[in-house]
């Protein structure tokens, strides 16, 4: 019985030491001397200073959230932020159906609903620029109103028109023609907006990043052939070479940016 117990315990001892001790400390001299970078957190730095990781998409806005438009701009998010960091902290998308007015708009024959609430062949807050305005009420929040009822308060434009959520997919893609200047009817890239399962994605499609790439030069004053150049050293390609679509990871394209604005 004493020499089954001992050697039970001897046992414990030594797997405890071997996987709970060695194991780990192997890993993390591996993962320092073969992967550093990555075990660190693929950390990118500016003028010594960290700003931010490669693998975790960042927004280049203002105080006011506008666009900073010396910046290529990152895909929408749908992560939690931090209002005091403005660092994103919890990963999530916004899990809408493929009909749901918050993605969408509101879109006669699928989803559009009259004044009352009722179903509509009709969007009664369409504008002329958005025919899938999804309105928002008057209140500091500007919540969007996706089930009307009698009675309801809408904040309106000075002209008239109804202010539409700015979250949808038409009114991100009438903020997008605007910012860098395309027709009215230009085809915008989905990931310029939509978000990603994560929220977190820190790259976007080279077609998005090429209609970025002029407006960003010419207020730069850069040449496009030197923002392409730039663009296409932070490119990466497809997984396994198969796997996915090439991508631009627009952290470490801004960071390049700046580091040439200041040789």
């Amino acid at each position: 019985m004493r020499r089954q117990l001992m050697t039970a315990i001897g046992m414990i001892i030594v797997m405890t030491l071997v996987l709970g001790l060695g194991y780990g400390l192997a890993l993390t001299g591996i993962g320092e001397a073969a992967f550093g970078h990555q075990a660190n957190g693929s950390v990118v730095e500016k003028g010594g200073k960290v700003v931010g990781s490669s693998l975790i998409g960042q927004s280049f806005t203002d105080a006011k959230g506008n666009p900073i438009p010396k910046y290529f701009q990152a895909r929408p998010s749908d992560a939690v932020t931090s209002s005091a960091t403005d660092n994103i902290t919890v990963s999530g998308a916004s899990n809408y159906g493929p009909s749901n007015p918050l993605l969408i708009g509101f879109v006669p024959g699928v989803n559009s609903v009259g004044l009352d609430g009722s179903p509509s062949k009709t969007n009664p807050f369409a504008t002329p620029a958005d025919p899938f305005c999804v309105p928002v009420d008057t209140t500091s929040d500007a919540a969007p109103v996706v089930a009307p009822s009698p009675g309801q308060k809408y904040a309106k434009n000075s002209d008239g028109t109804y202010v539409c959520d700015p979250n949808t997919v038409p009114q991100r893609a009438i903020a997008y023609r605007t910012e860098f200047g395309l027709p009215a009817n230009a085809e915008v890239p989905v990931d310029a907006v939509t978000a990603s399962g994560s929220g977190l994605d820190p790259e976007i499609s080279v077609a998005n990043a090429d209609i970025q790439a002029p407006t960003v030069a010419r207020v730069r004053g850069l040449s496009l052939a030197t923002v392409t150049g730039l663009l296409k050293a932070n490119t990466t390609g497809r997984s396994l070479g198969v796997l996915g679509d090439p991508g631009v990871n627009v952290l470490t394209l801004n960071v390049a940016l700046d580091h040439l604005a200041t040789r």
